[in-house]
């Protein structure tokens, strides 16, 4: 499997036990929070299986990257949090910072 795509989903499962994490009530409810380990887990195992062909640093930080991304995405959608013109702008320095390390 492409290893960019690995990173592409293993980024997706870290914005998965993101939500998981607000979701899970400081792990007081039961599913939240195994949902919450098992994306841990599986964020984890797909960015180390990427990492056999890619370089740690460039793996990690759009792994990283997507996870923040997304996450603050979501925010907005799921928790009504700002959306204001630094919260774009700074998603989009981090989406072009995930790009620029990409085609490095």
């Amino acid at each position: 499997m492409n290893p960019w795509l690995l990173v592409a989903i293993a980024g997706l499962c870290e914005v998965g036990w993101a939500l998981g994490l607000r979701y899970s009530d400081g792990f007081t409810r039961l599913v939240p929070t195994a949902l919450t380990l098992m994306l841990v887990l599986l964020s984890f195992w797909f960015l180390s299986l990427a990492l056999r062909t890619l370089p740690i640093g460039t793996a990690y930080a759009v792994w990283v990257g997507i996870g923040a991304v997304g996450t603050a995405i979501a925010g907005v959608f799921l928790f009504h949090e700002p959306a204001n013109a630094l919260r774009v702008i700074g998603i989009l320095l981090i989406l072009g910072g995930i790009v620029v390390l990409k085609m490095a």
